[in-house]
């Protein structure tokens, strides 16, 4: 039986791929002076690195369901003050994407810096891109980003169960969810881009700042709910991955700074929103992430739904 992943490396595919970036470097006078190389394969996606006379290059195709990434990756890098690189091409039809090489990996870095540091000029350089898109909600949408705001999670989360076997019987209900939701939003802060999946993996070095990669995962939704993954997912469990090793309070305190800037909001108001979405990020990553062949993520996600905090 065929695997998803084999349509990636149909030649068919490589060589419409191949002749696609041959083309792309082309128009910017560059050329490919290597064999092109593809060290990621998922059922998902594919990245093949390209060398060229002007150095290394990456390719990048979604299946249909991040086929949004080129389009939002292209939308987002101008209003990010170079904190997301700028394609050098992208197709939105196919959802082709050519980068330059980011450089090293946060998670890469760590190690040897034994410092989550670098974290908080990440996470205040993101919560910027967040409030500089507020005003593009209709184009990322229209750019095929899911929605997922606050009113359309109850019923998300409903449909989600339905589809799930051996619940954990402490779940709540909709209507629970939907009071959350209201809760969160009495503080007024406005939806806007969201990565649904901001780790170490996903920050690069190489541009002279901290880079954000892979908007495959993002979709519209209340902008803390990346709290859920970065503060409680990756960074709680510190430099040597044990849990609880990492005090959040000075990357809360810079993710946080931006919206300070931007709301009447006082910082226990900020921590309070901040608080419910970090619980509420979680049933928008198992909504937003659920893999039909992979219902165990969906599962982990919503314990950590039920083991957050009131």
């Amino acid at each position: 039986m065929s695997q998803p992943s084999d349509r990636w490396r149909d030649p068919g595919f490589l060589d419409e791929a191949h002749a696609w970036i041959s083309a792309r470097l082309a128009e910017q006078g560059r050329s490919v002076v290597g064999a092109v190389e593809q060290p990621h394969v998922t059922d998902w996606s594919t990245v093949m690195r390209v060398p060229t006379d002007g150095g290394v290059v990456w390719f990048k195709a979604n299946d249909e369901t991040m086929r949004h990434e080129a389009a939002v990756t292209a939308l987002v890098a101008p209003l990010s003050d170079g904190r997301v690189p700028t394609p050098l091409a992208s197709d939105p039809r196919t959802g082709w994407l050519l980068l330059a090489d980011a450089g090293a990996r946060l998670r890469d870095v760590i190690p040897e810096e034994r410092s989550l540091e670098r974290w908080y000029d990440v996470l205040e350089a993101y919560a910027r891109i967040q409030v500089a898109c507020e005003d593009q909600v209709d184009a990322l949408l229209a750019a095929g980003l899911p929605d997922r705001r606050l009113p359309t999670l109850p019923g998300a989360y409903d449909a989600l169960l339905a589809q799930l076997d051996d619940l954990d019987p402490r779940l709540p209900d909709a209507d629970a969810i939907a009071d959350l939701c209201d809760r969160l939003a009495t503080f007024g802060i406005r939806e806007t881009v969201q990565h649904d999946d901001l780790h170490d993996g996903q920050v690069f070095l190489g541009a002279g700042v901290h880079q954000v990669l892979d908007w495959g995962d993002a979709c519209v939704s209340h902008p803390f709910f990346t709290l859920a993954v970065t503060l409680e997912g990756v960074i709680a469990w510190g430099v040597d991955d044990e849990e609880g090793s990492e005090d959040l309070e000075p990357h809360l305190a810079a993710y946080l700074r931006p919206y300070a800037e931007r709301y009447p909001l006082t910082d226990a108001e900020l921590r309070e929103a901040a608080r419910l979405a970090m619980r509420l990020g979680w049933v928008c990553r198992a909504i937003n992430g659920a893999l039909p062949q992979d219902p165990g993520q969906t599962h982990t996600r919503l314990r950590m739904f039920l083991d957050g905090r009131p």
